[in-house]
């Protein structure tokens, strides 16, 4: 039988495979990627010989998994997402967006797109993340609207995950602003998820950019999800936290921009209201910016120090390489 390798020689098609096969956010996976490229990973997954920096069971488990999605369908689906019409960025592209290589290992292998690709290449200083609580409060909801038009009144690109609640009040204020946005999606781009906000997201594909690490049929689950935060951190120079619970997805995704030494605001709310206590606990710790109005945090994008001067709000920690132990990594 003809190995899924020999049929696939080039590095963008390798990539696109691998998106099938392998989920979101392997450190394994993007480790292997980086030492030897797509097209001899692909080969590694289906071949029985030494894998760089992995013992033979750890080998073992992750061709396991990874070998257990190549099938007779793969490269039907590899067919049909070519006639989608749909982009296919990879590293070496120019719109690839320069923010997520500090993703290291843990950086998208392909990612999907659908729209203006051109607002993924802008210095991280032009574009802003916000998030927040999917049950915003009428507080919230009016905040990240009138954050987003200020942001892009200045010139900045709004990045969200057009979620309910406050990414899509960012979305829409974008827009209505004719400003750029890109909604970064857990699923594929023929999945829009949520379903109630299908009008937002092709309205978006008009006017901005739809862009996923997932292929066409990928459907989100929790995992891709949480998986799909990195990637609003990384995306942007500055994160803007509007309303989370103690236990939101959206705070982690704040957490995950301090970790990458990204610029973090978080906005006041009611101390009597649950979804004040994310942004407040991120100002109270010092992993935020306390951020009352847009301007705020567009000037500390505009006088961003040298790498070797930091900013207080930014910090000064990288995530560490993976050690090769694959059973904490998948």
């Amino acid at each position: 039988m003809t190995s899924l390798a020999d049929q696939v020689q080039d590095e963008r098609t390798a990539r696109m495979a691998l998106s099938m096969i392998a989920e979101p956010d392997d450190a394994v996976t993007g480790r292997m990627l980086a030492l030897v490229g797509a097209v001899e990973t692909l080969r590694l997954i289906e071949s029985e010989q030494t894998v760089p920096f992995l013992g033979r069971v750890d080998a073992m488990i992750w061709r396991e998994q990874l070998s257990a999605r190549i099938d007779d369908r793969l490269l039907l689906r590899l067919d049909h997402a070519r006639q989608t019409g749909y982009g296919i960025l990879i590293l070496s592209d120019t719109d690839w967006p320069a923010g997520v290589n500090d993703l290291n290992e843990r950086a998208p292998y392909v990612l999907w797109t659908l729209g203006n690709e051109t607002l993924l290449n802008k210095p991280s200083h032009e574009t802003v993340t916000i998030t927040g609580s999917r049950a915003a409060t009428p507080y919230g909801a009016h905040v990240a609207g009138e954050f987003a038009s200020d942001f892009v009144g200045a010139g900045r690109t709004i990045v969200a995950g057009g979620a309910y609640g406050i990414e899509g009040a960012a979305h829409r204020a974008a827009l209505a602003s004719d400003g750029g946005t890109v909604a970064v999606l857990a699923g594929g781009l023929d999945r829009p998820y949520p379903a109630g906000h299908r009008d937002l997201l092709n309205r978006i594909a008009e006017e901005g950019l739809l862009v996923s690490e997932l292929p066409p049929e990928a459907t989100p689950t929790r995992h891709r999800l949480l998986a799909r935060n990195r990637l609003l951190a990384a995306m942007s120079g500055a994160t803007v936290l509007v309303e989370a619970g103690a236990r939101s997805a959206a705070l982690g995704t704040a957490r995950r921009a301090h970790d990458l030494g990204r610029t973090v605001s978080a906005v006041p709310g009611p101390i009597t209201s649950p979804v004040s206590v994310g942004p407040h606990l991120l100002i109270a710790t010092g992993k935020a910016m306390l951020a009352s109005n847009a301007r705020q945090i567009i000037d500390v994008l505009d006088e961003l120090p040298a790498p070797s001067q930091p900013s207080p709000f930014r910090s000064q920690e990288r995530r560490p390489p993976t050690s090769g132990n694959i059973s904490r990594a998948l």
